[in-house]
């Protein structure tokens, strides 16, 4: 598998790639394109990597961003850390240790190993890389605490830190052996782009390469200019001027309307869908826009735009008694409106009590929470036709188990200039998998979880065989599937009435399922920067056990500090319980109430039935587009498109169209028509964009939002009104 061939590299010339024969900057249509005109194939394979520096930045900033990635997921717009924000502290500190620890030709430093691990010279690119990789591996918040949180708020269970810990390391190492088996056609080809990578590729070239240059001086400037403005502006959307997150002039004009709030509102959490709403909040739209691609970015504001008509059709004309409960809420309702206490109708071991159940009734969701879990099974049943019917060749074609050559120019570099590393070789990958999956088994006994030795079996290869798919969404498109409702139905299926062992064969396939992604999207970043393999697997490991500890301190920390906040439906600007709300619900449906709820006789077998409709989404446009050739059925993913019909059900909405508009702004304007702008600075600006928000929303979160135990509100005025922000009317009130 790791000895494919390299063909073509000896002809590779990246200046042929920019301009046409009238010396015109080429508009990047193809994955190669990309690849070749956006990053570089300069390597200098002399390069020390294991230093004081890289270790000392790596795991720092592994601390720091586990900290900030599992408060986020108690925020009311759920983000995650950018890796890009911390890519951007490493360089800094990298540059500070640089000057401040003894360098060569200083009379402090003696020339020895110690102090060559100490400073060997310049802060280098693959110490960088090494630390950022490192550093960001931490900062994706462990499902595992999701699951730790749901058994404290709403079971009353307390897992000892011992178990706790131990899942929580199981659960995030187990993706990692699955990694290793599908590196050869999901990392290595040219068409595996990863978009994403894009803006992290872009920032070290301008960080590290072509010094002296006057053009990597004017792109730094410009990303240090973007940097502090986005800094500096993000003051007034999350503090000062909460108004200008989410300016609608239909809730200015109209404030006593529930309906208006509904369909217009958007400032708040689960306020409304944010029609017509104008907001600019660098925080909330990231730098998606400027990396995802057009097809990616068609289909969301397709899917996004069916939010407006179906949600309120569902509400309005009372489907699934949707008027009885909020227009958008996450939590679990008895049918009178008020909140369900899951616990009056389970047995003392969580599994279903049908007494109880029979006297207590069924619990029942939100009209758009039902909508939100029909889109998502709509996109995984999409998601494995698109693939097999769009990308089935190119993804069969670059296999290297086939035989075929990799002629990707990067792989090729590195293999030239790392000749004498070899690949990270796949029992590295089992060893890890195989202690991984001891452990699991373990703690499945050990702690109340219900789950079955042979669940956990299959749990694992529901992971394995989703992956390819799973891992050319990422690659390909940017855009990750949420595969969680097929796990939980596959679960509820091999173990009704149990939504504990819901929950943790969730936990196992699903995390194991983005683990490995994550774990290929790295190992594609360090084939761009010529990282050598073995590095990125020894810095993800490092990064990952760092990650789940403190993860797991701060989520108890914050599960005891915010109870009330975390179980109240709305929460507040600051602290948000909707992401635990709606795993507890989740588990609580499909685990506890599968057959009574999603089956044929339940009230939302719709849900379930999505999958299956969703096979056939794909299908149509692409048979049109087999007979007729019309070319815009080629950005049409309806994967992506069913996936954000009902996302509009929750979160701050504000701001989607002001998404848009940037997206289409970048990506259709200044890439076809500014192909030399869109080259050298798109992606940097999307990255200063992310580095000035996410440095706001650290020190804001710790000064003033409360993470630091102090809330210090800014006082009302015009654009910071009591009530909703945007000045739609309060539900309920």
């Amino acid at each position: 598998m790791d000895n494919a061939e390299v063909s073509g590299f000896e002809h590779f010339n990246p200046s042929d790639k920019l301009y046409d024969d009238k010396g015109n900057e080429k508009v990047m249509e193809t994955a190669k394109d990309f690849a070749t005109a956006l990053v570089s194939l300069d390597d200098d394979p002399t390069l020390p990597i294991h230093t004081f520096r890289m270790w000392f930045l790596g795991i720092g900033l592994a601390v720091f961003g586990s900290v900030l990635g599992i408060l986020f997921q108690f925020r009311p717009q759920v983000i995650s850390v950018s890796a890009l924000f911390l890519q951007l502290l490493a360089y800094m500190l990298g540059k500070v240790l640089e000057v401040t620890i003894p360098s060569p030709g200083s009379r402090f430093h003696k020339a020895n190993w110690f102090w060559n691990f100490m400073n060997p010279g310049p802060f280098n690119i693959k110490e960088h890389v090494a630390a950022q990789i490192m550093a960001s591996t931490a900062a994706g918040a462990a499902l595992a605490c999701l699951v730790f949180a749901s058994d404290d708020l709403f079971y009353n269970i307390t897992v000892n830190s011992g178990n706790a810990i131990s899942t929580l390391l199981a659960s995030q190492l187990l993706g990692y052996g699955i990694a290793g088996i599908f590196r050869s056609f999901l990392v290595y080809p040219t068409t595996m782009l990863y978009p994403r990578n894009l803006i992290y590729v872009n920032l070290f070239d301008v960080l590290h390469r072509s010094k002296g240059e006057l053009l990597r001086g004017k792109r730094l400037r410009f990303f240090w200019i973007v940097v502090g403005a986005v800094f500096v502006y993000e003051w007034f959307p999350e503090y000062i001027a909460p108004l200008f997150g989410s300016f609608n002039i239909v809730c200015l004009a109209v404030r006593d309307s529930d309906w208006v709030t509904n369909v217009f509102g958007g400032a708040e959490g689960n306020e409304g869908m944010g029609l017509l709403g104008f907001g600019l909040d660098w925080a909330n739209i990231t730098s998606a826009p400027f990396y995802q691609p057009l097809t990616t970015q068609i289909s969301t504001y397709v899917g996004w735009a069916i939010n407006y008509i179906v949600l309120p059709l569902v509400y309005y004309r009372n489907v699934w008694n949707s008027k009885n409960f909020p227009f958008i809420s996450q939590n679990l309702f008895f049918e009178n409106g008020t909140i369900y206490d899951q616990t009056l109708i389970l047995n003392p071991d969580f599994s279903l009590n049908r007494t109880a159940f029979e006297i207590v009734g069924q619990p029942w969701q939100s009209g758009s929470t039902v909508i939100f879990h029909l889109g998502i099974n709509l996109s995984i049943g999409a998601t494995f036709v698109h693939i097999g019917l769009w990308h089935g060749k190119e993804v069969g074609s670059i296999s290297s188990f086939r035989g075929k050559l990799i002629d990707d120019p990067h792989y090729a570099k590195m293999r030239v200039s790392l000749s004498i590393v070899l690949t990270v070789p796949l029992w590295w990958y089992g060893s890890i998998a195989i202690g991984a999956f001891v452990v699991a088994m373990v703690c499945a006994y050990t702690e109340r979880s219900q789950l079955p030795w042979w669940a956990l079996i299959v749990a694992l290869l529901f992971s394995i065989i989703t992956l390819p798919f799973y891992g050319a969404m990422n690659a390909i498109f940017a855009w990750i599937p949420n595969m969680t409702s097929l796990f939980q139905i596959i679960a509820a299926a091999l173990i009704p009435g149990s939504s504990q062992a819901n929950m943790y064969f969730e936990l196992y396939s699903s995390r194991g399922l983005t683990q490995a992604a994550a774990m290929l999207s790295d190992l594609k970043l360090g084939q761009y920067t010529k990282l050598p393999p073995r590095v990125t697997f020894m810095v993800q490991i490092v990064g990952t056990v760092v990650g789940a500890l403190l993860n797991y301190v701060i989520m108890q920390s914050i599960v005891d500090n915010e109870r009330s906040i975390l179980l109240s439906n709305e929460g507040t600007r600051i602290w948000s319980g909707q992401q635990i709300q709606s795993f507890n619900a989740n588990a609580v449906l499909w685990g506890a109430l599968g057959k009574e709820i999603y089956g044929p006789n339940g009230p939302y077998f719709i849900v379930p039935l999505g999958i299956v409709i969703g096979l056939g989404l794909p299908v149509i446009p692409w048979l049109i587009y087999q007979k007729y050739g019309w070319k815009w059925l080629r950005y049409v993913n309806t994967a992506i498109l069913a996936s954000n019909i009902g996302t509009l059900a929750g979160g701050t909405n504000g701001y989607v169209n002001t998404w848009m508009a940037i997206g289409l702004t970048s990506h259709f304007y200044i890439r076809k028509y500014r192909a030399g702008w869109f080259r050298k600075y798109n992606y940097l600006f999307g990255a200063g964009i992310d580095g000035g928000a996410q440095i706001f929303v650290f020190i804001f979160s710790f000064a003033l939002a409360g993470a630091g135990g102090v809330t210090v509100p800014f006082p009302q005025w015009a654009l910071n009104p009591a009530g909703n922000a945007d000045y739609c009317k309060v539900a309920g009130s």
